[in-house]
Order: structure tokens, then C-alpha cells, then sequence
């Protein structure tokens, strides 16, 4: 019940996602006339060069892209973005025939920070949802496969692209609004990401191990690991405490340490993901 249950969220999480991609396109980017990267960019360059609907190009790109991911990439990879290759020029249509939403903003800085916003927070969300949203996310997937390219990296080549492609007709202005734009919902987008997992690891350093290894243990209901240490000036043994806590815990546990020893030795650096048991994995109790 709770694996269906996940399942029903996340298919929702993907709804949601591509719901609020198509309102950002729809409610910033097509009433300003900026210019953008991935499949809609794509779309509105053969709109601009061919009169062809930006819904329509979107459903029959994202069609094409579908049925290569599931050559290349299995068929798993392909159920996971079935509900986006389908779904999202749908909605992009029905958002685009409603008229109050196309002139919510003429101001295209507004509009590009705006729209940068939603767009990254949108295919954050879904991917996070362990989807994709198909289109222009492929082809860089394929050629990871295929030729071991990063896919990161392809993913900008092609963005880059796609721009290129856009700037013959479009003015300088637009240009580095398009430009901005994109910068803006990748620095969302890996923002979304990292939302929520992000953690903190601290090293403690002190003669007092053994105690505040049994305080954060006792008190933070933590877990520990006692790394081999040797100081650099007095060559004295004793372990290291190694501990992982989030962000709101890190004031406890200093005041916790510094109450046990105030000369304890402390390192604390921000980690981007955590897994294992108490993390990504439930606690278990011996």
C-alpha cells in the first residue's frame, strides 16, 4: 500500500510539474518573445521559420524523443517519462487557448526572472519525482550511452544551440534575456535538486571523545564513527568524531560538544546528499 501510495504522489508531483513548465512558457516566455533552450525553444524556432503550433511541434518532438529513449535506453527509462512526453504539449495547448494568461506581463525583465523561476522549480519537481521530461533531455542521455559524452555538458551544447539557432531572429535584447533566462532555472533546477538533502558533517577533535560520542548518541539520536586520528604537534592518539546532523541540529550539537569541552577541536562543512540509515534509509534500534 505505501509503494502504491508513493506512486499515486510522484505521478502527481509529475502532473504538477509539467502543469507549472507549461504555465511558466505560456505566462513569460511566449507574451515577452524570449527566447529559450530544450524542446520549447526548439518549438519556437520552427514556429518562427515553418508557422508550425508550438503544441503540436512539442507533441510530435517529444513522440520522436520518446520512442529513442526506449530504443537506446529500455524500456524502464521510457515509462518513467511516458506521463511527460504526452502530457505536457496537452496541457501547453489548453493554457495557450485560455486568453488572461498570455498577458500577464509585458515587462520582460519581470518576465524572465519570473519565468526562470518556474521553469526550474517545474522540471526540478519532476525529476525529483523520478521522471524526466522528456524532449531535449534525451538526446544528451543517448549519447552518455552510446559515446560516454557527459551528460551535463551536452545538455548546455545543446541549449547552446538551440539559443544560436533563436538569435537569427531575434534582437540583442532578447538575446541575453534568453540568455539569462536559462541561466536562472539552472541554478533553480539544481537548487530543486539539492532541496532537502543537503546536510552537515562535523569532525570533533577532543579528549573528551568517548563522552560526546555517547552525548550526540544519547541526546541527538545521531549516529557516530570514530576515525584513527593523530595530532599534528603533540602526536597524541585518541579517534575523531565523525557525525552527520542537519542544519537546524548543528547549534545543539556545538553547544552540546562545548559544554563538554570547550577546547574541543571542531570541523563543519556543508554536504550535498546523505544516505544510509537515519537519512535516506530508516533507523533501526539495537
Amino acid at each position: 500500500m505505501n509503494d502504491l501510495k508513493k506512486r499515486i504522489f510522484d505521478l502527481v508531483l509529475i502532473l504538477f510539474g509539467n502543469t507549472a513548465y507549461a504555465l511558466g512558457i505560456v505566462m513569460f516566455v511566449l507574451p515577452t518573445g524570449l527566447i529559450t533552450g530544450g524542446t520549447t525553444g526548439l518549438a519556437l524556432s520552427m514556429e518562427h521559420f515553418f508557422g508550425v503550433p508550438i503544441s503540436a511541434f512539442v507533441f510530435c518532438f517529444n513522440l520522436v524523443m520518446f520512442i529513442l529513449g526506449a530504443l537506446f535506453l529500455g524500456k524502464a527509462f521510457a515509462l518513467t517519462t511516458l506521463v511527460s512526453t504526452f502530457y505536457y504539449p496537452v496541457i501547453l495547448g489548453v493554457l495557450q487557448s485560455i486568453p488572461g494568461l498570455s498577458g500577464f506581463t509585458q515587462d520582460p525583465m519581470l518576465a524572465t526572472v519570473c519565468g526562470g523561476l518556474l521553469i526550474g522549480f517545474s522540471i526540478g519537481l519532476v525529476i525529483r519525482a523520478g521522471a524526466s521530461t522528456g524532449g531535449m533531455d534525451i538526446p544528451p542521455l543517448i549519447l552518455n550511452r552510446k559515446l560516454g559524452l557527459p551528460v551535463s555538458a551536452m545538455l548546455y551544447v545543446f541549449d547552446f544551440a538551440i539559443l544560436i539557432l533563436q538569435m537569427s531572429f531575434s534582437d540583442k535584447e532578447r538575446i541575453l534575456y534568453g540568455i539569462l533566462l536559462v541561466l536562472i532555472y539552472t541554478v533553480v533546477l539544481d537548487k530543486m535538486l539539492m532541496f532537502g538533502s543537503a546536510q552537515t558533517q562535523v569532525k570533533i577533535v577532543s579528549r573528551e571523545y568517548e563522552s560526546i560520542n555517547e552525548a550526540i548518541s544519547r541526546k541527538l539520536d545521531r549516529g557516530t564513527t570514530l576515525v584513527h586520528a593523530t595530532t599534528g604537534y603533540m602526536h597524541e592518539e585518541w579517534p575523531m568524531v565523525l557525525t552527520v546532523v542537519s542544519n537546524r541540529e548543528l547549534n545543539t550539537l556545538t553547544k552540546l560538544v562545548m559544554d563538554i569541552d570547550p577546547q574541543a577541536f571542531m570541523v563543519i562543512n556543508r554536504v550535498n546528499e546523505v544516505r544510509g540509515r537515519g537519512f535516506s534509509l530508516q533507523k533501526e534500534y539495537r
